[in-house]
């Protein structure tokens, strides 16, 4: 309804896809899984 329920709603759906959604070009696994120190825990 508004730019800022869009931008939300994009934020949400994008974490999901990036972090939860399985994809079966990578065996069932989400992306995030393929990029390495994604948290930052490693310099």
């Amino acid at each position: 309804r508004s730019e800022s329920e869009r931008r939300t709603a994009f934020d949400q759906w994008l974490h999901t896809y990036n972090h939860h959604r399985g994809h079966t070009a990578l065996n069932g696994h989400p992306p995030a899984t393929r990029v390495p120190n994604l948290t930052g825990q490693y310099s």
